[in-house]
């Protein structure tokens, strides 16, 4: 039996001013709440079709707009690239990469792995911090781009994926340019109030003035204290520093990241000395190898 939200006067009233039969008021009820049910259905349809679809191809490159170049250090910049509209999401997992296609200073095409520092609820760009080293070949090619040229890309790529609560915590083993899938995963994870994932980064470097991000790091570690931790370790160290020196050391992975457990994972990513030396220090502080990862 239908029930009216109000009393049978009211309903007969509303019927008559609208010169309908009120022995058919169960079909005018049915009808009513099938339009209903329609339009709900056609609006969540529709918002659906409002959520930002992913722009890359993971076979085949697709050009972005270089649209801001910003100095961040001697040899480093931040480079912005305009998706095709406002609303547009990259289409990047947490943990993946692109990989960007560029010349040489021969004029020899050459393609390089890239992790963005955005993430997809950055709508309508993304950033990538490129470290340009004299002798790199992608360097050159972003070292000679402009605002204006088109970087052709595509992915997604790479082995690791994040899931919020895949790890009680995370260590972070970072060297210059490595900091990039870091600091994505740092975001993801910081970003999302359901994630309580916990964070240890060690980050090196040579002069202070090669730290990239240094700025959004610390407003992370300042912020969210009891989830993020850093600690920077320099070759170069100015006068005060509390940081490490030298390079990153068994005694610091001890110090500052979670200890081997079922629960924890250890990223790593850097020069490829770095990598090898770090997987050592690893190996002998008893993490496994489903503990590690390297980038």
């Amino acid at each position: 039996m239908v029930e009216f939200p109000f009393n049978n006067v009211t309903a007969s009233v509303l019927l008559e001013s609208l010169n309908l039969d009120s022995k058919y008021l169960p079909y005018y009820v049915a009808v009513t709440l099938l339009v209903i049910a329609l339009s709900a259905a056609y609006f969540y349809c529709y918002n659906l079709s409002l959520k930002p679809k992913g722009c890359l191809d993971p076979e085949n490159f697709r050009e972005f707009k270089l649209v801001k170049k910003t100095k961040q250090s001697h040899n480093s910049a931040r480079f912005r690239f305009a998706l095709p509209t406002p609303t547009s999401a990259l289409g990047l997992p947490v943990g993946k990469h692109i990989k960007c296609r560029g010349r040489d200073s021969q004029g020899e095409e050459v393609i390089r792995p890239y992790t963005p520092i955005t993430l997809d609820s950055d709508v309508g760009y993304f950033d990538l911090v490129v470290k340009m080293y004299p002798k790199g070949r992608m360097s050159h090619h972003f070292r000679e781009m402009k605002e204006g040229d088109y970087l052709p890309v595509k992915g997604p790529k790479g082995r690791f994926s994040y899931k919020p609560g895949q790890a009680k915590a995370f260590g972070m083993l970072a060297g210059g340019s490595g900091i990039t899938p870091m600091f994505q995963i740092t975001r993801a994870i910081l970003e999302n109030p359901k994630d309580t994932t916990k964070l240890s980064l060690i980050y090196a470097n040579v002069t202070v003035d090669d730290i990239l991000l240094k700025e959004e790091i610390d407003e992370f570690a300042n912020k969210l204290p009891e989830r993020f931790k850093v600690y920077y370790v320099l070759n170069q160290p100015p006068e005060p520093w509390s940081g490490g020196v030298g390079f990153i050391s068994k005694e610091m992975i001890q110090a500052y990241c979670p200890a081997p457990a079922p629960d924890i994972q250890i990223l790593r990513c850097g020069p490829p000395a770095m990598n090898r030396a770090m997987a050592t220090h690893l190996d002998a502080l008893g993490y496994t190898h489903d503990m590690q990862f390297e980038f």
